[in-house]
């Protein structure tokens, strides 16, 4: 384990955060101002955010704190074995990686979604 914590945004985060939600809140302020807070929002999940809160994708991808994850080929070969590219992209980014050698949280209020999956996660419900 490192000092260093890496959560991904999935797109009921990105959603939360548009409307207010404070542990979204938290989390971006978090990474924008404290060394070792890496906050993340795949591609595919900032596109159904924005599709559910219009104007959501440009709000996020704008913060300093927040690191938008192309959709690169591993990560498009993923998605295509998921039902949903939102989903899938989000898994994909929390698995570990060289630069995040113990994976990443995925940040969520829909934390059944992920039940049975190989990821950790952080509940934003309130």
């Amino acid at each position: 384990m490192t000092d260093t914590l890496h959560i991904v945004l999935d797109d009921t985060a990105m959603t939360a955060a548009g409307g207010g939600n404070i542990l979204a809140s938290r989390l971006i302020h978090r990474a924008h101002a404290e060394p070792g807070w890496f906050l993340y929002a795949p591609a595919c999940a900032l596109v159904e955010a924005d599709r559910t809160r219009p104007g959501t994708a440009e709000h996020l991808a704008s913060l300093p704190g927040v690191t938008v994850l192309d959709l690169d080929l591993a990560a498009a070969l993923a998605i295509a074995q998921q039902q949903t590219w939102a989903t899938a992209h989000s898994q994909y980014a929390a698995q570990p990686t060289a630069d995040r050698p113990d994976g990443a949280v995925i940040a969520t209020t829909t934390p059944h979604r992920w039940a049975g999956k190989p990821v950790r996660v952080l509940n934003l419900t309130p």
